[in-house]
């Protein structure tokens, strides 16, 4: 295993939610990257934020790692759950509430509906 895909899998092993993303949590770079942060953020969740833009190894050892071509990336316990795309429907389906409820993720149930209420 490469450097960047041992990194990888340590990080998403010693995280519960992390989020591989173009900038960080705080100052999100790209517009997919910052509605997914932009979601967690607002719900309370405690997550990792992987710049991709600040390490070309970890940027292109993350779509192999994954086999998926598209950052963000966020993982739940380990487990692949999707990129922007995705984040998005499971939020509005209220799929994401259940996978964090399940894998006991701490969020905020309330910041979840009045996501759901706002784009309805």
């Amino acid at each position: 295993m490469s450097d960047a895909a041992t990194q990888i899998k340590d990080t998403v092993t010693n995280n519960d939610v992390v989020l591989f993303m173009k900038g960080t949590k705080a100052m999100p770079q790209c517009g997919f990257s910052s509605r997914v942060a932009g979601v967690l953020n607002y719900m309370g969740v405690d997550f990792a934020d992987v710049n991709v833009l600040a390490d070309e190894g970890i940027r292109q050892g993350i779509k192999d790692f994954s086999d998926w071509p598209t950052i963000p990336q966020l993982y739940v316990k380990g487990e692949f759950v999707g990129g922007c795309d995705i984040i998005t429907e499971m939020t509005m389906s209220g799929e994401l509430d259940a996978l964090f409820a399940e894998n006991g993720v701490t969020f905020d149930k309330d910041a979840a509906e009045k996501i759901r209420e706002a784009n309805a």
